[in-house]
């Protein structure tokens, strides 16, 4: 019994959208659970294409580690190392705490990559 006046793709018993059609066999609606000859898809044509993500080992482990002093992981400020006395830090912002508190800064020397944190 059809209750919608449904267009194709659509499921003309609860009017939910019906899943793709597989090459062979009938579709069957996920929500009633109905199931339905490929023709309640009309003349409609789909195509589609899958991209996969290709295997990047930089992106998914991080960049190169390189050994070079001064490359900076962020915003660069005068800050004095406690470890080494450099006096180049960059940094990164998080908000660890409540809304109400301020935040937490994370500073990295350039030379040394010794990390230090302040509650602002």
């Amino acid at each position: 019994m059809e209750i919608f006046n449904s267009q194709p793709g659509f499921c003309p018993v609860c009017g939910s959208i019906l899943p793709p059609l597989n090459t062979v066999g009938n579709v069957v609606c996920y929500n009633c659970k109905k199931e339905f000859h490929p023709e309640v898809f009309g003349a409609q044509e789909v195509d589609y294409t899958i991209h996969f993500n290709s295997y990047d080992p930089e992106r998914v482990f991080g960049k190169n580690k390189s050994n070079s002093d001064d490359e900076a992981e962020g915003p660069v400020v005068e800050r004095k190392c406690s470890k080494c006395g450099h006096m180049q830090m960059s940094y990164a912002t998080l908000q660890l705490r409540s809304a109400d508190e301020g935040q937490t800064v994370f500073f990295t020397c350039l030379k040394c990559k010794f990390k230090e944190s302040e509650n602002s």
